[in-house]
C-alpha cells in the first residue's frame, strides 16, 4: 500500500478548521483534522510534507511522524508544523482502523474504560469560528443557537450550572478573566474587576453548591504575580484547576504558580511534543497534563505524552475545543490511556455544528461518552460536505 494523494479541505463558515484526506493505491482514506491557521497549515502540508510522504506505505506511522517533523524549524511548539503533522498522523490512524477494520482506540491498546466522564467547556455556537484569534473577539455572542453557555456564564452561570446538572454534567469551565486580562494587558487586575470575574463562581456554588466542579481557563493571559492572586482569590470556591494561568514558556515561573496554591495547576494544549512536557513535570509545575492531539503531534505524539504523564503519576486531560475529527481523535485517546482523568467537551458544539459536517458524533449521554465504533476514527465527513458553496480544496497528488 502507498500514499497516492492528499487532500485538504476548508469552509468559509468555519475558518479555522483544515481537513485532510490521504489517499490510499487499494482505495483506502484516512480523515485527519488540524485547527488555527488552516491555510497556513494547508499550504506546509502541501508545500513541504507532500513531497515527503507522497509514494510511501502509510501504516510506517512512527516513521513518517518522524519524517515530518525532522525539519529545522519543527521545534517543541504548537506552530504550523506541529499542526500539519498531527492533521496527517490522524488521517494515518484512522487509516490503520480501517485496514485491520477495528477502532483507533483498539489500535491504541484497547479500552481502559466503559465510559469516560466529561466536563462542558462553556463555549457558545459561533465560539472561535473566525480567524479571529485574541481571546474576547473570538466569543462571538448573539450568533448561535440553543447552547450559549458562553454568554451564560458571563451573566447567569448559576442557572447555566443546574442546567448542566439536569443533564448529568457535573462538571464546567469558564474563563471569565479574560475581559479584565486582555483590557489590562495581563499586567494587573483592579478591585472591581477582581469582584466582576469571581461572580460567576459565586453564582455557581450559591445555586448548586458543591455538585459542580469548576475548571478556570486562563488562557495564558497573566504575568506571575497576577496569576498568583487570582489564585488566591479563586481558592475560597475550591477550583478543580487553573489552566494556562501563565504563557507556557516558562517551567519555572509555572512551578513557582503551582506552589503558590493549593489548586491543581493544568498544562498544557499550547505545548508541542513530549519534550516541552518532560520539562514542565520535571519541574513540579503541572498536576494535570493536558495535550490537543490537532495540535501536539496528533495521535502518535499524543499517547506518549500520556505514558510519560503517568511516569510521573499525573492524570491526562485531552483538550477539545476544536472540530469534530479532533474530539473523535480525542476520545479515543482517553479511552486507550489508563491515566484518562476527565474528557473536555462543547456541547454547543457535538450537538450543534459536528453534526452538519461528520457522519458520526460520539454518544454522551448523562455526563460522560461512551467508545466510539466501527473501523478507524468511526466518522467522515458528510457526503453533502463537498458540495458546499463555501468549500475550498487542494491537491498534491503522485
Amino acid at each position: 500500500m502507498k500514499i497516492t494523494a492528499i487532500r485538504t479541505f476548508r469552509v468559509e463558515a468555519h475558518q479555522n478548521v483544515l481537513w485532510v484526506h490521504v489517499e490510499t493505491d487499494e482505495g483506502v482514506t484516512g480523515l485527519g483534522e488540524t485547527f488555527y491557521g488552516a491555510a497556513a497549515v494547508e499550504a506546509h502540508i502541501h508545500d513541504t510534507l507532500a513531497s515527503r510522504l507522497l509514494g510511501q506505505n502509510p501504516l510506517h506511522i512512527e516513521a513518517l511522524h518522524k519524517e515530518m517533523l525532522n525539519l529545522p524549524n519543527a521545534q517543541s511548539s504548537t506552530g504550523v508544523e506541529y499542526r500539519a503533522c498531527s492533521a496527517i498522523d490522524i488521517a494515518l490512524w484512522d487509516l490503520f482502523g480501517k485496514v485491520a477494520g477495528l477502532p483507533v482506540h483498539q489500535m491504541l491498546g484497547g479500552l481502559c474504560f466503559d465510559r469516560m466522564r466529561v466536563y462542558n467547556t462553556c463555549a457558545g455556537t459561533r465560539y472561535v469560528s473566525t480567524t479571529k484569534i485574541k481571546p474576547v473577539d473570538t466569543w462571538n455572542f448573539g450568533e448561535g443557537g440553543q447552547y450559549e453557555d458562553l454568554q451564560a456564564f458571563m451573566t447567569d452561570a448559576g442557572a447555566l450550572a443546574e442546567d448542566l446538572l439536569d443533564n448529568g454534567i457535573t462538571a464546567m469551565k469558564i474563563w471569565p478573566f479574560d475581559p479584565p486580562a486582555m483590557e489590562n494587558k495581563g499586567l494587573y487586575i483592579s478591585a472591581e474587576q477582581m469582584k466582576t470575574a469571581i461572580r460567576p463562581f459565586e453564582q455557581i456554588r450559591n445555586a448548586v453548591g458543591d455538585r459542580m466542579e469548576i475548571m478556570v481557563e486562563f488562557h495564558s493571559l497573566w504575568n506571575l504575580p497576577t496569576a498568583k492572586k487570582i489564585a488566591r482569590a479563586l481558592e475560597p470556591f475550591a477550583p478543580t484547576w487553573y489552566e494556562d494561568a501563565i504563557r507556557m514558556n516558562s517551567p519555572q515561573a509555572l512551578a513557582e504558580f503551582a506552589r503558590s496554591t493549593d489548586v491543581w495547576t493544568c498544562a498544557s494544549e499550547t505545548l508541542g511534543s513530549r519534550y516541552a512536557y518532560k520539562e514542565f513535570l520535571d519541574r513540579d509545575a503541572c498536576h494535570v497534563v493536558m495535550a490537543d492531539l490537532c495540535w501536539t503531534g496528533g495521535l502518535t505524539e499524543g499517547r506518549k505524552i500520556a505514558a510519560m504523564a503517568e511516569t510521573y503519576h499525573r492524570p491526562f486531560a485531552p483538550h477539545d475545543c476544536i472540530g469534530p475529527v479532533g474530539f473523535a481523535a480525542a476520545i479515543h485517546m482517553s479511552f486507550s490511556q489508563p491515566n484518562t482523568l476527565i474528557q473536555e467537551s462543547v456541547r454547543a458544539f457535538y450537538k450543534g455544528w459536528y453534526r452538519d459536517l461528520v457522519t458520526e458524533v460520539p454518544r454522551i449521554e448523562g455526563g460522560y461518552v461512551y467508545p466510539m465504533e466501527g473501523p478507524g476514527l468511526g466518522t467522515e465527513l458528510q457526503p453533502g460536505f463537498f458540495d458546499r458553496t463555501d468549500l475550498n480544496t487542494r491537491l498534491s497528488e503522485l
